[in-house]
């Protein structure tokens, strides 16, 4: 798995500046600019699938079918982190109770710490194996279109035991994407980052058709 090349596979593109000005432009659009452009990633990550990385989709054909793309995809992945969230809110909603119902007790406190500590590191554990299970879950959808084959939870495990090593590498090297896209952003006055945004999101596309490609067995 090339990581040098998951951040310059987009500038083999000779129009690779006007697609992630167009992106990041498209970003701009209040909730559908962000649904759009993760159904433009789906794009992308089939391609790096298949062995077509370059050049990159373009941004501005099939408007609807990016648009649904996307709008499955973030349901998708709402569903894979709905454990954390309900963990979270339950989280919440205890640590606004408790005080409250033992105000007036000495064990208060304990109590509240325990809580907080024992919610939080189930919403940590909730978050990794989510986030470690994301990238054959993106794959499998980007590579069928089809919404089933992203809970095909049997097979999209075993990609994960097999390939832990290299899935955790890919979800640090993602991680670093995004914090330098954030960095580079607001260097540029904060008007950079709509734009950087979209690269991270590209080079992260690449990392996941990559690592999916592998696990299947037809990486080189």
């Amino acid at each position: 798995m090339d990581i040098g090349r998951s951040f310059s596979y987009v500038t083999e593109d000779q129009d690779w500046v006007k697609k992630i000005l167009l992106g990041g432009l498209i970003s701009l659009i209040p909730f559908v600019g962000q649904i759009y452009l993760m159904g433009y990633v789906v794009e992308a990550l089939r391609n790096v699938i298949a062995g077509r990385d370059v050049p990159l989709p373009e941004v501005t054909e099939d408007f609807g079918g990016k648009l649904l793309r996307g709008l499955l995809l973030s349901v998708i992945t709402l569903i894979y982190f709905l454990p954390l969230i309900i963990v979270s809110t339950c989280s919440g909603i205890g640590s606004s109770v408790l005080p409250a119902v033992m105000q007036e007790s000495d064990a208060s406190g304990v109590a509240i710490t325990s809580w907080g500590v024992c919610f939080g590191c189930i919403s940590l554990i909730l978050g990794i194996l989510a986030g470690l299970h994301l990238p054959f879950v993106w794959s499998k959808y980007a590579e069928t279109g089809e919404f089933g084959e992203a809970f095909k939870l049997g097979e999209i495990f075993e990609m994960l035991k097999s390939n832990i090593g290299q899935t955790i590498i890919v979800a640090l090297v993602s991680g670093v994407a995004g914090t330098i896209a954030l960095l580079v952003g607001f260097v540029a006055c904060g008007i950079g980052l709509i734009f950087t945004t979209f690269y991270a999101q590209l080079v992260t596309a690449f990392l996941y058709g990559s690592l999916y490609r592998r696990a299947k067995g037809t990486a080189l």
